[in-house]
């Protein structure tokens, strides 16, 4: 069997502690994957894996062997990253994540200015506003928004940005307009859900952090929709300006609490630490930096 292929499967299941999540990753069965850890203990005669019916876990010679297998990966990954940048020729794919309103309205949509200028690059983009890592994706690189917590990567300042509430003008007519965020307690506020907990909205006042548990009839993990509901006036919103700008301009929304500033929700490029970078992972953050710096761009646009 392959030793690569073997070295690939077994980080696989190290970073997912699963073989069936291992096996979704590298599109193949788990008995596959089973088979091919068999044949790597058996080869190395060394036991590198606690396996239950409910629980997997390393052993420390697993422990030691992983991250040995991490560096021989990346190295070769230098390696051949390396020859192909010799070459003046960027390509080769990409593989992109980011938040999914924002990655379609502001990532994904720059995609074919970037391919004209390297058309032997593809890109990939997963945009979804589940909490991802890089380490599980296995992609090149993120897009996030707000601080970055992820360890060992390196994250790049692409332009900032704040949150603030807004609501619809009928329903401000309807149920008032809150004065201070302790008045959001009265108010129908729709909020984002991660994983089943919904995210207190904060603001900043003379110096001062408040973080707020807000409530109201609708909640959910998809951005869009919770725009849309704001838009029909079922509640107020938290969210960026970037996704509200347009809104804002047209009147069909209007902002509340603008004495209350939100914490700083800048637009930040991660990407493993301890992995080479790609000449195209350099060039596509350089294109969307160059994007995001124009003053026009974030402009809103009236319709």
């Amino acid at each position: 069997m392959d030793r690569l292929l073997q070295i690939e499967t077994f980080i696989a299941v190290a970073e997912h502690a699963s073989f069936s999540e291992a096996a979704r990753e590298l599109k193949v069965t788990p008995a596959m994957i089973g088979r091919r850890i068999d044949s790597l203990e058996k080869r190395l005669r060394v036991k590198l894996l606690h396996r239950s019916t409910r629980h997997m876990s390393l052993t420390e010679d697993g422990r030691q062997y992983v991250q040995q297998c991490k560096k021989i990966l990346t190295d070769l990954n230098k390696m051949e990253d390396g020859v192909i940048d010799r070459r003046n020729d960027i390509s080769g794919r990409l593989l992109v994540t980011a938040p999914a309103s924002f990655g379609a309205k502001h990532v994904a949509v720059h995609a074919p200015g970037f391919l004209k200028k390297y058309p032997h690059v593809a890109i990939s983009f997963h945009l979804t506003d589940q909490l991802t890592t890089l380490t599980r994706d296995r992609s090149d690189l993120a897009i996030r928004i707000g601080r970055v917590t992820e360890p060992d990567c390196v994250a790049i300042r692409l332009a900032s940005g704040r949150r603030v509430v807004s609501g619809s003008p009928a329903y401000f007519a309807r149920y008032g307009i809150p004065q201070t965020p302790n008045d959001l307690a009265r108010h129908r506020c729709l909020t984002f859900n991660m994983n089943g907990e919904r995210r207190p909205w904060q603001f900043i006042h003379k110096g001062k952090t408040m973080s707020v548990q807000v409530d109201g009839p609708l909640d959910c993990n998809d951005g869009n929709l919770l725009h849309q509901w704001t838009l029909e006036g079922l509640g107020l919103q938290w969210r960026s300006l970037w996704e509200i700008s347009d809104d804002l301009a047209a009147g069909r929304l209007v902002t509340a609490l603008d004495d209350f500033v939100s914490p700083e929700s800048g637009v930040t490029a991660v990407y493993p630490l301890n992995r080479y970078v790609p000449e195209r992972v350099r060039q596509f953050i350089n294109h969307l930096r160059a994007i995001y710096r124009q003053k026009s761009y974030w402009t809103p646009r009236s319709s």
